[in-house]
């Protein structure tokens, strides 16, 4: 047997038949067939169990016959398969279109499904099997259509990769770890975390904030990636917020936060420094900038969207569920936040 498996051949079920009748043990047929013990143990088995055994060998009754298993065999193989619960023509299959269309990923979709009926399982379907029926479908429009609502939108499913940092060194910058602890443990509002969201060539530019406890986003436009343009953008939007609610900012090491002195003394806000190579220190603003690229591509020129755009993309993302707001209750309840009138009929 080579590196695949391969079913049981006539030739091999009559073998099993014979040594079956001189009582020999199943690993005895295993070395002379030269197959796995658990694959005989597994065939006698299934035959053994097969309801139509004693009519497909009415002449030796109580034996293991070739031809009956393999006949039992073919018709196993060619049974019709359960039929898919996100077929395209179900209910189900465009629920979760419709989500999609709203760019909501698999994972938001089948949580929201699982929360609304809880003991439906027929209305509910796991994020793999969202993607598995993406991917599985065949070349044309509609695979298509669904791919390009995928955060990614890559046309095959792969790890995501990372670039090289090259990132310099900031001046005078404070560190992620003397950073106040109630920054950290997320409790109260107001610690902010945030980047820059660069478009082709790296002349354009998005400021992204983004609350730690809340989540809440905010996008800033840019006149370009300098540091003047963050200054400047990063201040007016900081100042729009209430001072109670604005008290820490996280960052990166990059560049264009060279001028974070000028920024707190502008808006009171203290700006800590993640350390080099350590996006996991900030990795809620990392998580929502894979977000936001599926509303600013790679590779595009940022500049052409208005601050209204901007703000439209961010209060899309903010009124999507998030599952680190669900709390379910012991008593199996569901969170009230999310509305089953928001699924199509």
């Amino acid at each position: 047997m080579g590196k695949h498996y391969e079913q049981l051949s006539a030739e091999e079920r009559a073998a099993i038949m014979m040594m079956k009748a001189s009582n020999c043990s199943a690993r005895h047929m295993a070395r002379t067939l030269h197959r796995s013990p658990s694959t005989i143990t597994r065939e006698l088995a299934r035959f053994a169990a097969w309801p139509d055994r004693t009519t497909a060998m009415a002449d030796t009754p109580g034996q293991y016959d070739a031809r009956a298993a393999g006949l039992r065999a073919r018709r196993q193989r060619f049974k019709c398969r359960k039929r898919s619960k996100l077929a395209t023509d179900t209910v189900l299959f465009g629920v979760v279109q419709h989500f999609l269309a709203q760019a909501w990923s698999p994972s938001q979709i089948a949580g929201t499904l699982k929360r609304m009926w809880p003991d439906e399982p027929q209305r509910t379907v796991s994020h793999e099997s969202i993607y598995t029926c993406i991917y599985a479908m065949p070349k044309g429009e509609l695979r298509k259509d669904l791919i390009a609502c995928l955060r990614r939108a890559k046309a095959k499913r792969m790890p995501r990769s990372r670039g090289e940092d090259r990132r310099g060194q900031m001046p005078d910058l404070l560190s992620i770890h003397v950073r106040p602890p109630e920054a950290s443990d997320r409790a109260f509002p107001g610690h902010w975390e945030g980047d820059l969201i660069k478009g082709a060539g790296n002349r354009s530019a998005v400021g992204v904030l983004l609350e730690r406890s809340s989540r809440l986003v905010m996008l800033i436009k840019l006149a370009d990636a300098t540091a003047a343009s963050a200054l400047e953008g990063f201040t007016a939007k900081l100042r729009s917020i209430a001072e109670p609610i604005r008290k820490t900012l996280t960052y990166d090491q990059g560049k264009e936060m060279a001028r974070h002195a000028e920024l707190t003394a502008n808006t009171g806000v203290m700006v800590y420094f993640c350390d080099p190579h350590s996006p996991w220190q900030r990795g809620s603003c990392e998580n929502t900038n894979g977000l936001i690229r599926q509303f600013l591509p790679k590779g595009t020129n940022l500049s052409v969207h208005s601050q209204e755009q901007l703000d439209a993309i961010a209060d899309l993302l903010n009124n999507r569920p998030r599952a680190v707001h669900v709390r379910i209750p012991r008593d199996g309840g569901h969170d009230s936040m999310l509305m089953a009138d928001s699924v199509p009929a």
